[in-house]
């Protein structure tokens, strides 16, 4: 596994480029460039017009202007903290540059008095006179070929200068290797785009505002290259999952059917569905590598739990893991009668297991006396050993990455994975951060969930919706009341979940309202979930840790404390959190006014709203996509040209040329396979053809 030849000299230290020292090499690292290779993605995102002009005349004032000039005589500041003035002459006008804090010997060898310069900068008109002030660029006629007609903006980080960017990317374009094409040769000729090299190159030397634009050819070839090596990436995960010979689970749906019967409510079509197409993949010769995807209430937990009779009836074991310890218990609570109807023995294995316990859980898994173990990522440990695991369910997918899909898996020999989120995700995401694996969709709600009532309220209304709550709650109804945050900050006014908590139990008395946030102690935390679960409390004020798949039927109001700080989909899940028992249901988002034009869109947007994929791909649109699923624990890549909001269609289209360029060549062989594995290793990508087993 050792890196090509050919792109050694684009993973040098960036010093080696001329012009980056030690210090600026380390201001370079805020713009996220650690080598020369990395020149090449940061990528200017405007422009300048600096073509030549006559005269100042010829441009509306203010605008840069670049034009060949006399220079005449030199005004030095009689008084402090004035400027210093030079005064120029271009074919038809004269004019002043103008400098502050200049040193004087330094503008005279600059400018000096009689020669001509070429000058280029923002001018504009002071009591008449037109002044540049500061030029950006002051050169001798003989050099001023070397100032582009067209000149490109990039981003810019503390230590570092358009200058100094420039440079070190024209140095980094010069070690720009010619690269065969990994591109299929039919779609590089239907969309019209340039050879790698030839991309790199227009898209630093942009020659007007439309070669800035996404669509632009070079553009567009660079974001596809990114789209292709991350979809390839995720092909070579399937492959390698799918390499990995299953097991065939055959089953006679004899315990299923026992738990169905002993069921108040059938099953949804869709719930339906998404069965049949797990059945098929468990009984196939190939690893089940599965997303079931599922709206707010659609009844993943009940599938989930039926594909795991599956693997016991099979002869097998199955595993669930849930990113929280709340969320396993409670699945442990919810799936308990099941477990029971069908006849199945299952466990829970969490960090809390200590000792003899622990060690005893541990030995019946081992043997195989444990049909269905819940857990969190505990399920992982070394010692954690199956007696034959069929089915590992992962809850919560945004949590967990392609990484630890694969960890699980291994847990298995040929495990089958079936992976749950309640997100619903637009396609375009979906293909970015789930295209290794086949997706099944719940798009029903089961028979019986009441629409719950949404209503924007703004936080100038607080004692009322306080009001609301107390005579609520004198009924004998609950509710939860959602913070942004959990300790007071001098810089957020967000109302934290510890003062709410605080001012709520004094308007409601002690001993009725609960308090939950990621900083308290797990004990602690379970603890007063409990409480609230078994209505010993009538209020719980958290933080978002209850966004994810808590189940109170009794919870039939929530209230959301500055609704318009959360993304749509975050939002979305907590609604869910009400409207499952039988109670009519609220939900109060309470905004702080005045409102943003586009927070008052979302916010509405919720409002008329209850189907969580029109509301991701409205939120997509709206926030862009490492806000939506949350990036730093998204997993989702991140792209330096392409764009996932608005170029969903390239994602697609990168897919479909993954999985087809692996389907002919599946050990990159070929010479299209050779080139791609190139790609593979300037995009950072190298671990995928680790997963190949072959470099």
């Amino acid at each position: 596994m050792t890196r090509p030849e050919i792109l050694f000299p684009l993973f040098a230290g960036l010093e080696t480029l001329e012009g980056v020292g030690e210090k600026t090499a380390r201001a370079f690292a805020g713009l996220g460039v650690e080598r020369p290779k990395d020149l090449l993605y940061l990528l200017p995102h405007s422009g300048v017009d600096r073509s030549r002009k006559s005269s100042v005349r010829e441009v509306n004032l203010p605008g840069v202007v670049t034009v060949e000039v006399t220079v005449g005589g030199h005004f030095p500041p009689r008084t402090k903290g004035r400027p210093y003035r030079v005064m120029v002459r271009d074919s038809l006008l004269e004019f002043q540059l103008v400098f502050f804090h200049a040193r004087g010997d330094y503008l005279t060898k600059l400018l000096p008095t009689g020669q001509k310069r070429v000058v280029s900068g923002r001018v504009e008109l002071f009591d008449g006179v037109a002044q540049m002030t500061h030029p950006d660029h002051v050169l001798r006629i003989e050099e001023a070929g070397e100032l582009p007609g067209y000149e490109p903006v990039y981003p810019l980080t503390a230590g570092v200068t358009q200058k100094v960017v420039a440079k070190a990317a024209a140095g980094a374009l010069a070690r720009a290797p010619e690269l065969a094409e990994w591109i299929d040769g039919p779609l590089k000729a239907r969309e019209g785009w340039p050879d790698w090299k030839a991309a790199v190159k227009a898209a630093h030397g942009p020659r007007g505002a439309e070669d800035l634009a996404a669509t632009a050819p070079a553009r567009a070839r660079l974001a596809y290259d990114e789209l292709f090596a991350h979809q390839l990436t995720l092909a070579l995960a399937r492959a390698t999952a799918r390499r990995g010979k299953g097991r065939e689970s055959h089953f006679t749906r004899e315990k299923q059917d026992k738990v169905l019967k002993s069921l108040t409510y059938s099953k949804t079509g869709a719930q339906i569905r998404a069965l049949d197409e797990i059945a098929a993949d468990m009984a196939s010769p190939l690893r089940m590598n599965r997303l079931l995807q599922g709206d707010v209430g659609a009844g993943k937990t009940l599938v989930a739990f039926l594909a795991c009779l599956i693997a016991v009836e099979a002869g097998g074991q199955a595993a669930m893991m849930a990113p929280t310890e709340i969320l396993a218990r409670q699945h442990l609570e919810s799936l308990t009668p099941m477990a029971e109807a069908a006849g199945i023995r299952l466990e829970i294995l969490t960090g809390r297991d200590k000792g003899v316990e622990r060690a005893a859980k541990l030995a019946d898994l081992a043997e195989g006396r444990i049909d269905v173990l819940l857990g969190t990522h505990a399920l992982f440990q070394k010692d954690v050993h199956f007696h034959d695991l069929r089915l590992a369910v992962v809850d919560e997918q945004h949590r967990f990455g392609v990484a630890q899909r694969m960890e699980l898996g291994a847990k298995g020999g040929a495990a089958d994975v079936l992976v749950m989120t309640a997100t619903p995700i637009p396609r375009s995401l979906a293909l970015a951060s789930y295209g290794d694996m086949d997706v099944s969709v719940l798009d029903e709600k089961p028979p019986g969930r009441k629409p719950v009532k949404t209503a924007l309220v703004s936080t100038g209304r607080l004692d009322e919706v306080v009001d609301h709550l107390r005579r609520a709650v004198a009924e004998g109804r609950q509710a939860y009341w959602v913070c942004p945050l959990v300790e007071e900050s001098e810089v957020v006014d967000y109302a934290s979940a510890v003062a709410r908590f605080e001012s709520l139990r004094a308007a409601l008395g002690e001993g009725v309202v609960g308090l939950v946030h990621g900083q308290m102690p797990p004990a602690e935390k379970d603890a007063a979930m409990a409480a609230f679960v078994a209505g010993r409390t009538s209020v719980l004020v958290a933080t978002t840790v209850i966004e994810v798949g808590v189940n109170v039927p009794n919870a039939s109001i929530m209230v959301v404390e500055r609704a318009e700080i959360f993304g749509l989909a975050q939002l979305h899940q907590l609604r869910g959190r009400v409207g499952r028992g039988s109670a009519e249901s609220t939900c109060l988002l309470m905004f702080q006014a005045p409102l943003s034009e586009s927070g008052r869109r979302r916010l509405e947007m919720l409002r008329d709203s209850e189907d969580g994929f029109r509301i991701a791909e409205e939120d997509l649109a709206m926030r862009g996509a490492g806000d939506l699923i949350g990036t730093a624990q998204s997993g989702l890549p991140r792209f330096k040209v392409a764009d996932l909001e608005r170029q969903t269609g390239l994602m697609a289209l990168a897919q479909s040329d993954a999985r087809a360029l692996l389907a002919v060549d599946p050990a990159l062989t070929s010479e299209r396979g050779k080139a791609a594995r190139v790609l593979l290793w300037l995009l950072d990508q190298d671990r995928a053809l680790r997963l190949m087993g072959v470099g």
